[in-house]
């Protein structure tokens, strides 16, 4: 009997065929195994930057590193950096964390969250350098003081809250996978709220983006890290782009600020 030396058209076909359709089993898998790895190194930089928050209050006094110092004055500071101009992004040096998180290159790959890279450096951001990471600054960037009608009024923002008025770090909000949905989605360096702190019932544009498979990590000020998932979404109409559409909005389960204030 002769020996068969090679595959008919149909056979090689057949396996063409039976490959195609193992790969295209097989790279969703891949996808969200890639995602999630993506998603543990960008839980380990919100490590390192609450425990900078940390490293600051030591070295201040207690009390926290402010978010946006100056914001109204003249616009040049945030947590991760500075600028010169209004119109430049903010760069690594002058931050009040940056001290606390390595030269500029360590600082930088610290504030870059893997799964927003192709977000950042946007020319529209006015938030630009904070890689995609948003600091609890309505309340532990700055120091308030609650009064009548629930309302927190603004002693100043050149210091964070005292650290000793948060006797549940564990379940009050530091940092969060963050971004904004402006005319595109951009980054934003403040984890924002659902009402104004000044303002009750004022609800703001949310800013916590649920970049990681449909969830967020979230950075509390003990230390732990948390994925969650959204609960409630809204956009105030301002900007082009919904909040929805872009997988911005809240966690939570109650549609108050209680995860993000101090105690009184």
């Amino acid at each position: 009997m002769k020996a068969r030396g090679a595959f008919t058209l149909i056979e090689l076909l057949v396996v063409m065929a039976v490959i195609a359709l193992l790969v295209g089993m097989l790279l969703p898998a891949l996808g969200a195994a890639r995602e999630s790895g993506r998603a543990v190194v960008c839980a380990s930089n919100l490590r390192q930057l609450v425990a900078a928050v940390d490293l600051y209050a030591d070295a201040e006094a207690g009390f926290y590193p402010p978010g946006a110092a100056g914001i109204a004055e003249n616009n040049l500071q945030r947590w991760h950096g500075s600028r010169t101009n209004v119109n430049e992004p903010f760069t690594p040096e002058g931050g009040s964390l940056t001290p606390y998180i390595g030269d500029n290159n360590s600082s930088t790959i610290i504030r870059a969250c893997p799964s927003f890279i192709d977000v950042l450096d946007n020319p529209d951001a006015f938030e630009r350098g904070c890689g995609g990471y948003g600091y609890n600054n309505a309340y532990v960037g700055t120091q308030r003081k609650r009064t009548e009608g629930d309302r927190w009024i603004l002693i100043t923002d050149r210091s964070g809250a005292a650290r000793h008025l948060f006797s549940h770090p564990a379940r009050t909000v530091a940092f969060t996978d963050s971004a904004f949905a402006g005319e595109n989605l951009i980054e934003y360096s403040f984890s924002e709220p659902r009402f104004h702190p000044d303002y009750p019932g004022v609800r703001l544009d949310p800013s916590q983006h649920f970049r990681h498979q449909g969830k967020l990590n979230a950075a509390w000020l003990d230390g732990h890290v948390s994925r969650e998932a959204m609960a409630f979404t809204w956009s105030s109409g301002l900007y082009r782009l919904s909040a929805a559409a872009v997988d911005v909005g809240w966690f939570g389960k109650t549609d108050d600020d209680s995860i993000y204030q101090p105690d009184g």
